[in-house]
């Protein structure tokens, strides 16, 4: 049997060895559920959230003081515009109409200070001269309030209403991805692979923890070459990481045939510039790399920690890490081509990222390919280094000839 293919096997052998180990446990369900347990509290906080923020809202008010006059035509003004909002948060605060009484300026002031409402903006005075006051935030309403009284004026040199207008509308597709799309799309590609891994890459710190303490690791070294333990151990995380996806992408998917129509057609709007089926293999490939590189890092630097102290210690800066390379990659996503996104589809953590953006907003292929060579190169790099590591700083066995040099005089592959 030949060195590679003795490394092959053993290799092999330690990832079965750590993915069966982690899948056929309990603790496993609560992993692959974790994504429920957190959307019931983060679903419990936006009610919770969204809750306060209706009340606020149903409280908040536009305030115009004009005769009762004015104030029906203003009515009916304010009811057409309002039609052209399709979001109720977009829209402006419910319209309040009073009548003049005394002095408008002390009316409009006092209505800042009443507790039936929250006035945001109020109007008062002639509507081709009015003045508004508004507050904090306030702007925005201040400026429908201005729109309102030129458009209530127009209503009233027409008759009273605003001319009405049938349009044919005639709903058309896209020949071409448009730039919009290309963005949205690249950025939901990175935030998609951050995501993933930043909730999945981060196991691999501890995984040699446990090892190191009961010593198991120890005779993992004096059966295998350390490089195969390092990557068996990293192969049987991603195994886990795979199987991971593939239960949650198989329930969203069935979930997703039941979107409203609606919504399909938002995401229809989400077409990359490399094309659909290509765009979701190399999300795919761009994953596993992404979980690759992080965790042959995280497995280095993990395993010189021996306690689980010193491991909530390094959780902090691989979050940093993590959360680096999303900002970097979004921020070369949102300007293809630039120097800026040239450096993070090159720099090797942060090269996946960018390139999942780069496929949503450019057509080639070839770069892809390149960019996977060089990130697999990158994995052996940090694989072997590790290895190299935690030999001489843990098990103190000084330097070592590589591991494609060594000839065994025994076969001590384990099995």
């Amino acid at each position: 049997m030949t060195n590679l293919r003795r490394l092959a096997r053993q290799t092999l052998t330690i990832a079965r060895r750590d993915f069966i180990a982690t899948v056929f446990t309990p603790v496993f369900l609560l992993f692959l559920f974790a994504p429920v347990i957190m959307g019931a509290f983060g679903a419990i906080g936006g009610m919770g959230a969204q809750s306060v923020a209706s009340g606020s809202a149903d409280k908040a008010r536009i305030v115009a003081i004009v005769p009762d006059a004015v104030a029906r035509s203003l009515s009916q003004v304010d009811a057409g515009l309002r039609s052209g909002f399709r979001v109720r948060d977009e829209a402006p605060a419910t319209l309040t109409t009073l009548r003049p009484s005394g002095d408008p300026a002390a009316q409009a002031r006092a209505a800042f200070a009443t507790k039936e409402y929250d006035a945001s903006a109020v109007l008062f005075g002639p509507l081709d001269r009015p003045h508004i006051l508004y507050g904090p935030r306030g702007d925005r309403s201040a400026r429908y309030l201005q729109l309102l009284a030129q458009s209530t004026l127009a209503a009233q040199a027409t008759g009273g209403t605003l001319p009405r207008v049938e349009a044919v509308k005639i709903p058309m597709q896209r020949p071409r991805a448009s730039a919009g799309g290309r963005n949205q799309s690249a950025f939901l590609a990175v935030f998609g692979i951050f995501f993933l891994t930043l909730f999945l890459a981060g196991q691999v710190v501890g995984t040699m923890a446990e090892e190191r303490n009961n010593k198991v690791i120890e005779v993992l070294a004096a059966a295998v070459p350390l490089e195969a333990v390092f990557l068996g151990k990293l192969l049987g995380m991603f195994g886990v990481a795979v199987l991971f996806v593939a239960f949650w992408a198989t329930v969203v998917g069935q979930v997703g045939a039941l979107m409203p129509p609606a919504f399909a057609a938002g995401l229809g709007e989400l077409a990359p510039a490399i094309g659909g089926p290509t765009f979701a293999l190399l999300f795919c490939l761009y994953f596993s790399m992404a979980y690759l590189l992080l965790g042959s890092v995280f497995l280095g630097v993990g395993a010189q920690a021996s306690t689980m102290r010193e491991i909530q210690m390094l959780s902090l800066p691989i979050t940093i890490l993590q959360v680096g390379m999303f900002a970097l990659s979004t921020a070369a996503a949102s300007r293809p081509g630039s120097n800026l996104a040239l450096f993070a589809e090159a720099f090797p953590l942060s090269s996946p990222f960018a390139m999942a953006g780069r496929a949503a907003n450019r057509p080639e292929l070839w770069p892809h390919l390149l960019a996977l060579g060089w990130q697999l190169l990158w994995v052996a790099i940090f694989i072997i280094v590790g290895a190299r590591l935690f030999r001489r700083g843990v098990l103190q066995s000084g330097s070592a000839r590589p591991f494609w040099k060594r000839r065994r005089a025994i076969d001590t592959g384990v099995s």
